[in-house]
């Protein structure tokens, strides 16, 4: 069973994403979190990347799903999902926040944020 994790923290985007035509015009911030779930340890013994997943990969697959707008964060975060397992045959599990900043209810809240966990079948 593999256990290992490769994490992304914190990754920042502005983002036209929304349910509302206005939220896809004006734009937000966007906070992903990215954690896959893979078997480095030919990685931690050889200290070969070939032996793990490639972070800077990982940011390409956010970065580009974030810069296709969605109306749901639910969407977008399955759209990463997708594109992780699309790319690394190694990765067993994919789990990712995505989270809007000030979401636009007229009311105060920091952020509104999805959490979704998918295993590869």
């Amino acid at each position: 069973m593999n256990t290992d994790k490769v994490a992304l923290e914190g990754m920042e985007f502005y983002a036209y994403h929304g349910f509302y035509e206005e939220e896809r015009k004006i734009g937000n911030r966007y906070t992903v979190d990215l954690e896959v779930t893979t078997n480095f340890s030919k990685a931690a013994q050889q200290d070969d990347l070939s032996g793990t997943v490639d972070y800077v990969q990982l940011y390409e697959i956010v970065k580009s799903k974030m810069a296709t707008p969605a109306k749901l964060l639910e969407k977008l975060g399955q759209e990463i999902i997708d594109g992780v397992f699309e790319r690394f045959s190694s990765v067993s599990e994919v789990k990712v926040s995505v989270a809007k900043h000030n979401p636009p209810f007229g009311g105060i809240c920091a952020k509104s944020k999805v959490t979704l966990e998918r295993t590869r079948s």
